[in-house]
């Protein structure tokens, strides 16, 4: 048997852990509950999870906070009912490995945590469109950034289109952990994308 997966479970909402909890279901344990970015960030110090599922929006700082903090200790999942650019993308500069919204059904959402678990990235289909768009934006604008290849540009579209990463590897005659790697590049150039960018943006403005 697989061993279980230990989970920290953050969010201000404690009818929204029993739910989550109730989702997850066989091959996760819950080792920690939070209800503000400061218990979560007390919780992962003493639990050390494998994964840690954060809502976006807490008291003390939200799920943001956390990541900055923890991302190098645990992977950590967005999971929020934001489908906004900008919260994607600042979730993905402060480290999470994946980010998925609430209205996840619960077999998809316990088939993507497993897989964040194992650091592999996850985000919902819809949000592709959002990286892809940030990509385009970059290379349009910024200077020195990092553009998408073609191949994972193909990737990135038929993420937005909804297809998972095994039938991607199928029409692209790759293997399902090809597709997988491309996304983790894909959101790699994204995190150092928006690094630079906040850095010059601190910069420009006298935020040194």
């Amino acid at each position: 048997m697989a061993p279980m997966i230990r989970v920290v479970l953050a969010d201000d909402h404690p009818i929204w852990r029993d739910g989550v909890r109730n989702d997850l279901g066989d091959g996760f344990t819950v080792v920690g509950e939070a209800g503000s970015a400061d218990e979560a960030i007390a919780a992962i110090g003493a639990t050390s999870p494998d994964l840690v599922v954060c809502d976006l929006h807490m008291p003390g700082g939200g799920g943001i906070k956390v990541a900055r903090t923890c991302a190098e200790q645990t992977r950590i999942v967005m999971l929020t009912v934001s489908e906004q650019e900008r919260d994607l993308l600042d979730a993905v500069a402060a480290g999470a490995v994946g980010y998925l919204v609430k209205s996840t059904p619960g077999p998809e959402l316990r088939a993507s945590l497993v897989r964040a678990a194992k650091g592999e990235p996850v985000f919902s289909p819809a949000l592709a469109a959002l990286v892809l768009g940030e990509f385009r934006r970059m290379a349009k604008t910024a200077t020195g950034s990092n553009p998408l290849s073609e191949r994972e540009r193909e990737v990135l579209l038929l993420v937005a289109r909804g297809h998972t990463y095994r039938e991607i590897g199928g029409q692209l005659y790759i293997a399902e952990k090809t597709v997988e790697n491309h996304v983790r590049n894909i959101l790699g150039k994204l995190h150092l994308s928006r690094k630079q960018e906040l850095i010059r943006y601190a910069v420009e403005h006298g935020l040194e």
